[in-house]
């Protein structure tokens, strides 16, 4: 069976992806375990876009700011530009953002942006509501418990996929055009707010491949995440509540932040984050989130979800301060493409969404613009496959298809070990023997017999250590450190 498209994931580029893809074509959308595991359902913010025309030349200084001018402007400029149509599409699809008292899009501010222009749904469950919509815009074939742990690729061309069903099965998709929509790698580190069915196991086949990866080094800390909790998945504590008047504060009720930067907790996320981590190393303070300027009745109607997720873990909000400390939440770096999704060297392969890096983000994501980022380029994608119609003869595929091994008995250490090894040396702070070691070790465990599963991880782990060893100077979220 051959399909127009086969879609490897169910966030929201995807789904978009899958939305705009006309109906009469065969499509395949592949999904790791659930619908519901990605990282698009747990974003709380909201969606950044242009409020009008006149705001484009100040959301486009905004992200380079926060990138650091590492961005790919021409990117950053095609993500401002075509961002009100895309979140017009949405809406005149019938999907409902907040709207303010007077019946108007309810426009909210997040740091690092200088004015408001993030939209949300639901109060602060704006990825949850943009993912539900997508999925019921869908319709295409979705497969769930479906991991890809193969790209049939020959000649620049990708004939398809391959994929586990089950522990021990597998099949092949063969495919016109391949989307790869897969997130980015939170889960091979041992702190994350991430769906725990992201593992960065694509981005190890495309290193396997011998294609371009870019950016691997610059990985996002959340600055505000609930502390001491047992999940693996840690509980995010939005962006949207800074902007709207959270404090960050230490034992003391002391706003340090503002000793580190101007902005205090409405500076860049990497300044916030390593201004936590360095505070609470020479201080042996514990950093809190205060609510104390919101009233009750505000906070339960903005924040629904997180008033009532943090009531489950016993606080009562906006009265008590809760515990913080960062944690992994972004990949910046990805599958590199061009400003179209297409796989750098690739003729119909394609990568949207946080697995990719078009460079719009360089070295630090600007609050919110990763929904909008799945938006916008994966409407590019679409229309770059409608444009070229690429078909590929599936016959002419001659590499073997092999069979793997999903996971091995010694798997299980290995993988909690390499999360910790993640986290203690390629997270806030690095330091290059440090990171040298790291790489040392995990090419020591890719010498083991362990599962593909695994080994792609692995791949993708030693793909972020060489990035990092490779930039000897820090720059927005790769921060060097000596001593």
């Amino acid at each position: 069976m051959v399909y127009d498209y086969v879609i490897i994931g169910t966030g929201i580029a995807g789904l978009n992806a899958a939305r705009l893809i006309p109906k009469d074509k065969k499509v395949l959308v592949l999904c790791k375990k659930s619908t519901w595991d990605c990282n698009t359902f747990w974003a709380q913010g909201g969606i950044a876009s242009a409020v009008d025309e006149s705001d484009i030349p100040s959301h486009i200084q905004d992200t380079l700011t926060a990138g650091v001018d590492h961005n790919d402007k021409q990117a950053v400029e095609l993500l401002s530009k075509k961002s009100q149509d895309a979140v017009k599409s949405l809406i005149d699809s019938g999907l409902e953002f907040d709207l303010n008292d007077k019946g108007e899009l309810a426009f909210t501010k997040e740091a690092a942006h200088s004015r408001n222009r993030i939209l949300h749904a639901d109060g602060d469950a704006t990825g949850r509501m943009m993912h539900m919509f997508l999925l019921e815009q869908c319709h295409h074939q979705i497969v769930t418990d479906a991991v890809v742990n193969d790209l049939l690729i020959q000649d620049d061309i990708c004939y398809g996929v391959q994929y586990f069903t089950s522990e021990t099965e597998q099949t092949v998709a063969y495919a016109h055009n391949t989307i790869i929509a897969s997130g980015g790698v939170g889960s091979i580190y041992r702190y994350h707010t991430n769906s725990t069915a992201i593992a960065g196991e694509i981005q190890g086949i495309i290193s396997e491949k011998s294609l371009a990866l870019k950016d691997m080094e610059m990985m996002q800390f959340h600055p505000t995440v609930v502390k001491g909790t047992h999940f693996a998945r840690k509980p995010l504590l939005s962006e949207a509540l800074r902007g709207e008047g959270a404090h960050i504060v230490d034992d003391h009720g002391n706003r340090f932040l503002f000793a580190y930067h101007k902005d205090g907790e409405l500076a860049p996320r990497d300044v916030v984050s390593r201004s936590i981590f360095d505070y609470h190393q020479k201080t042996g303070t514990n950093v809190y989130l205060s609510f104390e300027n919101f009233e009750k009745p505000f906070f339960k109607k903005r924040f629904p979800n997180i008033y009532a997720n943090l009531k489950d873990l016993g606080y009562d909000l906006p009265f008590e301060r809760v515990p913080i400390s960062p944690a992994f939440h972004y990949s910046m770096g990805g599958i590199e493409t061009s400003l179209d999704g297409k796989v750098k060297g690739m003729k119909n392969l394609y990568a949207v969404g946080e697995a990719a890096c078009t460079g719009v983000h360089g070295a630090n994501r600007l609050a919110s613009n990763s929904l909008l980022e799945g938006l916008v380029f994966s409407q590019l994608a679409i229309e770059d496959t409608l444009k070229n119609d690429f078909k590929i003869s599936y016959e002419n595929y001659t590499n073997d298809i092999k069979s793997y091994i999903r996971n091995q008995g010694i798997d299980k250490n290995i993988k909690n070990n390499l999360r910790k090894i993640m986290w203690d040396n390629v997270a806030i702070v690095r330091n290059p023997s440090k990171l040298e070691a790291a790489l040392n070790q995990i090419e020591k465990y890719l010498e083991e017999d362990v599962g593909r599963l695994l080994f792609l991880r692995l791949l993708t782990a030693k793909s972020i250590l060489k990035s990092a060893l490779k930039r000897k100077e820090s720059l927005g979220a790769h921060y060097i450190k000596e001593n």
